[in-house]
């Protein structure tokens, strides 16, 4: 007998159909016609003898699948049954080499075969599952392809079933009876059909039905099936292998299962609540290991980080505060006093100050300046776009009038000579702030004393360009800046190594922005109100997706729509609309944004450039084309490009989308002008990757647990603090395997520099 065929027939958990299916499958790769099956054992013996091709694919076929059960977890996936060099391909490109990579390839959701319908309640448009007796089933040729059709019945009544091009299922189905069907019904000649059914004929033997069946991330050819079949093999095999890293106090207090039930029941639950119970705890080791780690890394960071202690006379920036024409917030002055007592200490400050759109962080980072300007010191600030690096040197220019504090902007945009001459009076001690973008983690780069330095939008920047940074003085104080609004549990884990710092509040005097869903028909009027609000002396920002126009997206472009504004629709202000875009040239945008700062331009059509760096208080309208194409925390930002003065400021969201009205991004930005509300939504939409820029903070890649699932990670951290507290080198007794774990957990973090 063949050598595939004689361990697929002794197999033990494999149930019928899938056996006859591989099989076929066997049998057609090796070039044996299933009727040599039926040949008397000396006539397939000598049949096999003569073909050398069938005996040369049979010895590979041997070599790739053994069949054996395997002892460790790292044994090749190529031992799993049928696994030969193709699907071995196949497998590598989901990352699995081994079976504990198979153990840990988890699946994505599961169909509920649990719960069968009986046929007299089907209605068209359900997605049912019912056990019947295959009444009736024949095949015809039609249109070109073969129909086959079959009658379905139980107790309750009958209904028909369509395959496309399948005849060979007459012969399989033919007379069974207590069929598993999972399949759609729908409106058929003559009432509700199923469509193309899938089915099992053994629901006792079966992984694919009568139960919660896992479905997995796929690639290529590796059908559902199939990744089952090695799913269980490695389940059975390797799952009692994996050791319980968790000290027992910790699985108590946690409530948890045991690690190999859970890799049990990840797979093959006998219920929902199995599913989950599963999921919790594979979510609970990876988000415990992941605070872990964050509190070493504070811990690492507070002893390992020696900071120059800034002696501080504070009455210069009591000064400087009542001296502003605007009185800070509570929230602004409790950051500042946070950041003071900070830089006292010999340990270099790691602080992330966070802070809705418009909310006073940059002041808050101008008094913390002053204070080591006036200790004689020398500060940085740091952005990612030239925008936002001449916006803060513009904020800092006007903040210090009267303080005799040399400021100095170096970006990509100077010349070489410039940067040079520039970075020569920084050495000599001749520049006490520098204001920049990536242009300050030049090899270039060097300062006379430098203690101070401020990352904004920290988020942009990878991992390594912020270490460089940090490394530019000797262990500088380090505050972070993002205007991304973070939910506190997040904030607490993604930057677990930094204090923080919450300004919740907006500046006194500020109305909330009025937000508005524009439906298609209402654009007229949207532009109509454009005219009234520039007649009144007021500014317009017009953001689009795209610059140019695009062949295969229907989206407003900024370059064509800029020429339809000035020719067809404000012609009358055609002169007073300006372009701003990404692809202009540093020097170009500089001039767009001046001429619209200064009032030259009363309409200023750009791309999402301008999601930072702008403050135009006079600008009292967001219009935003498209709007259901951006993310809601870059809807947000845009919005807080307006309302930055006592003027009543407004945002349109326009959208030529038919089911914009039921956007959830766009219903959330007119309900709440609240940063936090909207990233909790923004969370739940999104997810934390996409929100939070996580994949930038150096973190491990999660492979089952979300960092939305609060209660899972407020768990986790709760039992993280209290295990650390114990025992922070995880040096005693069981610790020692959470030791090892982490270490391996925290090697998995991806670092995009």
């Amino acid at each position: 007998m063949v050598p595939e065929v004689a361990r697929l027939l002794h197999y033990p958990n494999i149930d019928p159909s899938d056996r006859a299916e591989a099989i076929g499958d066997a049998l057609e790769a090796l070039g044996v016609a299933p009727a040599a099956l039926k040949a008397p054992a000396k006539k397939r013996a000598a049949g096999k003898a003569k073909s050398g091709k069938a005996a040369r694919k049979s010895a590979r076929t041997k070599t790739h699948g053994t069949g054996k059960i395997c002892s460790k977890l790292d044994t090749p996936v190529t031992n799993l049954f049928r696994v030969g060099p193709q699907y071995e391909k196949l497998l590598k490109k989901l990352n699995i080499a081994t079976y504990e990579d198979f153990l840990y390839h988890f699946p994505r959701k599961y169909l509920d075969r649990s719960n069968f319908t009986p046929v007299s309640d089907i209605r068209p448009g359900q997605a049912v599952n019912i056990i019947a007796d295959v009444t009736e089933i024949s095949t015809r040729r039609a249109r070109r392809m073969n129909l086959t059709r079959g009658v379905l019945s139980d107790e309750s009544d009958s209904i028909a079933a369509v395959w496309f091009n399948q005849p060979y299922l007459q012969k399989t189905l033919q007379g069974r009876r207590n069929v598993a069907f999972f399949g759609r019904a729908r409106w058929g000649r003559d009432g509700p059909e199923l469509s193309a059914p899938d089915f099992e004929l053994d629901l006792n033997r079966s992984l694919h039905a009568g139960r919660q069946v896992p479905v997995y991330p796929a690639t290529g050819k590796l059908t559902q099936k199939i990744l089952r079949l090695w799913a269980r093999e490695v389940v059975d095999a390797c799952a009692g292998l994996v050791v319980d890293f968790l000290p027992a106090e910790v699985i108590a207090a946690a409530g948890l299962i045991p690690t190999d039930r859970a890799l049990h029941d990840i797979h093959f639950p006998e219920s929902p609540e199995a599913a989950a119970a599963a999921v919790k705890r594979l979510a609970f080791d990876e988000l415990f290991l992941l605070q872990l780690g964050v509190l070493e890394r504070r811990r690492d960071w507070r002893e390992g980080s020696p900071g120059r202690a800034i002696e501080q006379n504070r009455e210069p920036v009591r000064q400087f505060v009542r001296d502003l024409p605007f009185k800070l917030t509570g929230n602004q002055s409790d950051a500042i006093g946070d950041i003071l007592d900070d830089i006292e200490r010999p340990v270099a400050m790691n602080r992330l100050l966070q802070g809705d759109v418009g909310s006073g962080k940059t002041v808050v980072a101008a008094a913390a300046i002053l204070a080591c300007v006036r200790a004689g010191h020398q500060a940085a600030i740091m952005a990612p776009t030239q925008l936002l690096a001449e916006q803060h040197l513009a904020t800092l220019n006007q903040v210090f009038q009267g303080e005799e504090i040399v400021v100095e902007l170096i970006t990509g945009a100077l010349t070489k000579a410039k940067r040079r001459k520039a970075w020569a009076r920084v050495a000599a001690g001749e520049v006490d702030v520098v204001v920049g973008t990536q242009a300050l983690i030049t090899d270039e780069a060097e300062f006379d004393s430098l203690t101070f330095i401020v990352i904004d939008e920290q988020h942009r920047f990878g991992v390594h360009q912020r270490a460089r940074i940090r490394g530019l003085g000797i262990n500088p104080h380090v505050l972070v800046m993002t205007a991304t609004p973070i939910p506190r549990t997040l904030a607490l884990t993604i930057y677990g190594d930094l204090d923080i710092s919450r300004i919740a509040e907006m500046p006194p005097g500020r109305l909330p922005v009025k937000t508005a869903l524009i439906a298609p028909e209402q654009r007229a009027k949207s532009f109509a109100f454009i005219r009234e609000q520039v007649a009144e002396g007021r500014q317009v920002f017009v953001v689009f997706p795209l610059i140019e126009e695009s062949e295969t997206l229907q989206v407003r472009s900024a370059e064509a729509e800029f020429e339809r504004l000035r020719s067809d629709v404000f012609p009358q202000l055609a002169e007073r609309i300006g372009l701003l875009h990404g692809r202009l040239t540093n020097k170009a945008k500089t001039a767009v944004m001046n001429a619209f700062r200064d009032h030259e331009l009363d309409i200023l059509v750009t791309t999402a450039v301008v999601e930072v760096g702008v403050d135009v208080p006079n600008a009292t309208i967001m219009m935003v084309e498209g709007a259901e194409r951006f993310g809601l925390a870059q809807l947000h930002q845009f919005r807080g490009r307006v309302g930055r003065s006592d003027l009543q400021s407004y945002c349109l969201l326009l959208s030529d989308s038919e089911d914009a009205a039921d956007n959830q991004r766009l219903l959330a930005m007119t309900r709440t002008n609240d940063g936090f509300q909207l990233a909790e939504r923004d969370l739940e939409l999104r997810g934390p990757g996409e929100v939070l820029g996580s994949r930038q903070s150096g973190l491990p890649e999660l492979r089952v647990a979300s960092l939305s699932d609060v209660a899972t990670l407020e768990l986790s951290r709760r039992e993280a603090i209290a295990l650390f507290k114990r025992d922070p080198d995880l040096r005693e007794g069981d610790n020692r395997l959470v030791r090892e774990r982490l270490d391996s957990f925290w090697d998995r973090r991806t670092e995009v520099s």
